[in-house]
Parts: structure tokens; C-alpha cells; sequence
């Protein structure tokens, strides 16, 4: 009997969607839309294409329709963009049209129907979340801030290889502790605090949590709820996991961060310093900008969009440079040339060119979200003279903008020496439509101030402390992708020998000793005080003022070590110094 309740239902329900499709065709709009392939009743082209809306399955599409196409997902039209004069279109020129995210039921449940900055609608919210989750999160002053902390993560990471013997010779699954030295870095900004170790009960919590809110947004699920709404009955069981998940997930942002903050906030009033970003995210909701609620999923975009995204990276520029060991041995030579004995600083990063290329090639070949996070028109809109119906999906196919042979030299070998030859001028910020790793526009990613020098530091500090090489018995690492909607990783997380070098040999636990701190682009006060005083070492036999108001010694042990000018008001007791006047 039940058998055949369940028949004529699902009868009845296949009746009911196809004559509303009918209805809607002869009743609806008549649109001029983009090229794509033909789709049929119920499904569009869903079964055509498949589930899996990964770059290089667009890529193929593009190719056969064009830089424009149009498909049907279930009822739920989708355009896709694979040029830069389009991708202009849609992220700057109309950057207002087609400035919001699209809505998705899963997406409503894990963002509190667009409570949060990241997936909400483009308007008056999404402006005043931005705001708020700027000044304490992405700004240079920031960066400045925590890039000590991001320092000591890397040099703790460093030193851990260096104390495994394993490292050295079996080799290890670096992307573990790079995991660690992530979600340390993040939440150093976020709540001031890390983790001790990969055994911390808490960061196994949290990791796992994330793995499966973001294991849910990937599933084949997410899309059959969101092309054929009529169907979400039959997800009830996945759809209540994503509220069960969901809720473990704010329950454990809320009692095991966010409330201890908050704490301290009520108790010392007045007196309280705002030290962290959530601290400032707390002020904004106690003057009543926004609600508690606003705060954890503040939170939950930041665990979304900012942790895994840049680990993706890293692991990527790795395994790259251990496959291209020239490569790697000529980003090293920069590294020991600049640095010398010294580890890597975030203000060194603007003294190496090479470094900044390898960076810049990492994203291109290998984008984290390769067709950027999706975009909608909130209303009926034009494109490249065709219609683009109201609440449309557009996705920009970055990664093929940045790999496509009509637009880039041999876009399939990884070769950093492009960013500093035809391709000098090209920056990650989205200066050039061609490439596109943090988007552009309104909606871009405001992480990138986050992202690129921590990069930076890693694979710097990686490079120059190890000779990373692959694994016993084989002479490449797998390089295969894991694609998905909204990622770009790595199929496997690969073993990596870590053989120490001669800076690695030399250097002990916080030794940065020679090196006198280097100033960045944002240091400028130090220039008007080049020529007044400087320090030298008394085994210095010669010393030249270079332009940038460097002293560089060459002392009689055969090391070269960069000196600053000191401002005024510096005074040293050091017995090894003496002053030189000009």
C-alpha cells in the first residue's frame, strides 16, 4: 500500500512540475539568452553537464559556446563567463547589477538567511558588515600587527622539521602542521589565542566541524535542493544535518571563543582594550550596529572563507617547487643573497622579487576558487547583448582567464619568471582582468591583505631553512587536483622531504642574530635620517650607503649583513659598536 501512495505521488509531482514548466513558457518573459545547450524538461541541462560545475568542465564549454553561455540547472538559470572584458562587466562596470550572492536553502541555513558578509544579498547589510569586518581584519595596520605572530608560527614550524629525523630522510605530510600554523595565525587575529599542538582536543573539534560544514556545501544535495526546489521534500534528512551541524558549529564558536571575550569586555568596562578583532566586532554590537548573531557568523565566514583558501595555496606553492627543484633552487639563492643568516620578516617581502613571482604563478595555475565565489542580479539585466534573467547564477570562470593560451605564454608550465618579464605589471589585487585570485570589485576578497604575505613567509621560510624534495623512491609529488564548485585543492596530501640547509644548521630558536630590522615601504619616517648616524661592527673593513639608506658590511668573517640607519633618539651600549658620524 505504501509502495503505491508513494508511485501516484511521485506521479502526481512530475505532473505538477511539468505543467508548471508549460505554464511558465507560455506565460513568461521571452529572453535573449546566451548560447548553451539545449536543455529538457525538469532537469535543463543538469543531466547534460553533470553535477560537478567544475572549472575545467566550464572551460570545455566555453570552448564550444563561447566566452558567454547560458545553462539550465533545474529551474535555476545559470551564465557563465570566461573572458576579461566580461569579467568587467559583470565585477566592475556592472558591479552594482550584479553585486549580490545567490540564495541556496543551505546556504540559508548555515548563514542565518544572509545574517553573515560573505553570502549575503548586495544592500545596506552587506555595507555595514563589510565595514565592521574591515578595520579589525583586513587592514595594513592588521598586518602589521599579528606579522610577528605569523613569524613565530612559521619559525615554530620550522623548528618542529627541523627536530624530526623523519623529516629529513622518510619524509612527512607537511600540510598538517601547516593546518595548525593556520588555523594559529587566524585565530591569533580573531580572538587572540592558538593552539599548542595538532593533539589540542579543541583544534580536532573545530577542524572536524569544518570539514563537515563544508563537506555538506559540496554534496551533490546542495544542488539537488537549489535547481529543483520541489524536490527539497525528498532532503529532509540532509537538510536537517546542515541545521545540526550548523548549530554545533555557532554553539562551539559562542562558548569556547566569543563568550570569553565578551566576558572580559563586561567585566573591565570602561577599561577594556580592544586588543583583538572580535573585540572590535563585540564593540560594534554593544553600540548596537549588529547582533550577537551577526557576530558568530562573522566567525563562521571567516573559518569558511579565509583558513582552508590559503592552506590550499600553500600546500600548492609546495609541491610546485618540490616538482621544479630549479625553480626552487633559484628562489633560495634570492633568499640567501637578501637575508643572508637572518630568517624571513614580513617587510622583507617587498625586496623579493623572485618570492613574490613564485606566489603570484602558485595562484594562477593553481586558484583556490577558481570560479570565484558566485554573483546575481537581483533584477532582469543585460550582457554582452543577451538577457540575463532576474536572480540569475553568474559565475566567472577566473581560472580560465588565467590559463587561457590566447591570453598567457605557455599558461600550463608553472614559471614564476613571467610576473617579472611580459607579465611584470600583473598584481593580485585584480590591476588586470587576466588574472583574478581574490575576485575584484564590490564583492572581491578583502583577505588578500591576509593571504599574500602570509603565503609569502611560509613557502619563504619553507624554501630557505629545507631543500624540499619528494619522497623516497619517487621524483615528483602527486599534483593531481580535487576540484569542486568551490575549490581548487589538492587530490592528496603529499609526503615531503624536508632536508635541512646551511641557514637551517646555523640557526637556533629565535636567532636572528646580525640582521638589524628592515624597513618597509610604510616606513618612510626612517629616510629624512639616512646620512645622520649609523653603527658599524668593529671587524667591518668597509662599508657603502646604498640609495635605500642600507649600510651593507662586509666583515672580515665572510658575511654580509644589512645595517639600518638608526632615528633619533636611539642610543646603544654595545661594546662591539662605535659611532660614525658623516
Amino acid at each position: 500500500m505504501d509502495l503505491v501512495f508513494a508511485e501516484k505521488a511521485l506521479l502526481g509531482l512530475f505532473a505538477a512540475v511539468t505543467l508548471a514548466i508549460v505554464v511558465s513558457k507560455l506565460c513568461g518573459k521571452r529572453f535573449k539568452l546566451p548560447p548553451g545547450p539545449r536543455p529538457v524538461p525538469i532537469f535543463g541541462n543538469w543531466l547534460q553537464v553533470g553535477d560537478d560545475l567544475n572549472h575545467r568542465m566550464l572551460t570545455g564549454m566555453a570552448k564550444r559556446f563561447g566566452d558567454i553561455f547560458h545553462l539550465l540547472m533545474g529551474v535555476r538559470n545559470l551564465v557563465v563567463v570566461s573572458s576579461p572584458e566580461l569579467a568587467r562587466e559583470v565585477l566592475h562596470a556592472q558591479g552594482v547589477e550584479f553585486g549580490s550572492r545567490t540564495r541556496n536553502v543551505v546556504l540559508d541555513i548555515f548563514t542565518g538567511k544572509g545574517q553573515d558578509m560573505v553570502f549575503t544579498v548586495y544592500g545596506d547589510h552587506w555595507r555595514k558588515m563589510r565595514r565592521i569586518m574591515t578595520v579589525p581584519f583586513f587592514t595594513n595596520k592588521v598586518v602589521q600587527q599579528n606579522r610577528e605572530g605569523w613569524e613565530e608560527e612559521i619559525r615554530l614550524l620550522v623548528e618542529e622539521l627541523r627536530r624530526n629525523p623523519k623529516a629529513a630522510t622518510e619524509g612527512v605530510v607537511i600540510r598538517r602542521r601547516l593546518q595548525l600554523m593556520m588555523y594559529n595565525n587566524m585565530f591569533r587575529i580573531m580572538f587572540d589565542r592558538r593552539f599548542e599542538s595538532e593533539e589540542d582536543p579543541l583544534f580536532n573539534k573545530l577542524k572536524a566541524i569544518n570539514f563537515e560544514r563544508s563537506r555538506l556545501s559540496q554534496s551533490f544535495e546542495f544542488n539537488y535542493g537549489d535547481f529543483i526546489p520541489v524536490l527539497r521534500p525528498f532532503l529532509r534528512g540532509y537538510l536537517n544535518r546542515c541545521r545540526e551541524v550548523k548549530e554545533r558549529r555557532l554553539r562551539l564558536f559562542h562558548e569556547q571563543f566569543v563568550a570569553e571575550r565578551k566576558k572580559m569586555m563586561e567585566e573591565q568596562g570602561s577599561k577594556f582594550e580592544l586588543k583583538c578583532a572580535m573585540d572590535h566586532i563585540l564593540d560594534a554590537e554593544r553600540r548596537g550596529e549588529i547582533n550577537y548573531d551577526n557576530v558568530l557568523y562573522i566567525v563562521e565566514n571567516i573559518n569558511v572563507a579565509a583558513l582552508e583558501t590559503t592552506l590550499w595555496s600553500i600546500e600548492w606553492g609546495i609541491a610546485e617547487l618540490v616538482n621544479h627543484p630549479a625553480i626552487q633552487i633559484k628562489l633560495r639563492r634570492e633568499l640567501d643573497t637578501v637575508l643572508g643568516s637572518a630568517q624571513l620578516t614580513e617587510p622583507d617581502l617587498v625586496r623579493l622579487p623572485y618570492l613574490n613571482a613564485v606566489v603570484k604563478e602558485t595562484l594562477r595555475l593553481r586558484m583556490a576558487i577558481p570560479l570565484l565565489v558566485p554573483h546575481m542580479n537581483l533584477h532582469d539585466a543585460k550582457l554582452a547583448g543577451f538577457d540575463v534573467p532576474a536572480e540569475s547564477k553568474i559565475l566567472v570562470n577566473a581560472w580560465w582567464l588565467a590559463n587561457n593560451p590566447a591570453l598567457w605564454k605557455d599558461p600550463e608550465q608553472f614559471r614564476p619568471e613571467r610576473f617579472l618579464q611580459e607579465e611584470a605589471g600583473v598584481e593580485a589585487n585584480g590591476n588586470d582582468f587576466r588574472f583574478l585570485p581574490f575576485g575584484v570589485g564590490r564583492r572581491s576578497c578583502p583577505g588578500i591583505v591576509l593571504a599574500l604575505p602570509i603565503i609569502g613567509i611560509s613557502l619563504g621560510c619553507l624554501v630557505h631553512n629545507f631543500e624540499l624534495l619528494p619522497p623516497p623512491g619517487k621524483d615528483r609529488v602527486d599534483m593531481a587536483e580535487k576540484a569542486g564548485q568551490f575549490s581548487l585543492q589538492i587530490m592528496t596530501h603529499s609526503t615531503v622531504v624536508c632536508k635541512p640547509t646551511k641557514l637551517c644548521h646555523r640557526c637556533q630558536k629565535g636567532n636572528n642574530a646580525g640582521r638589524a630590522e628592515l624597513p618597509s615601504r610604510a616606513m618612510s619616517p626612517w629616510i629624512p635620517y639616512l646620512h645622520r648616524r649609523v653603527f658599524v661592527r668593529r671587524n667591518c673593513i668597509a662599508v657603502i650607503v646604498l640609495d635605500a639608506g642600507l649600510l651593507l658590511e662586509l666583515c672580515l668573517l665572510s658575511t654580509i649583513t644589512l645595517r639600518l640607519v638608526t632615528p633619533p633618539g636611539f642610543t646603544s651600549n654595545s661594546k662591539d659598536c662605535e659611532t660614525a658620524e658623516e
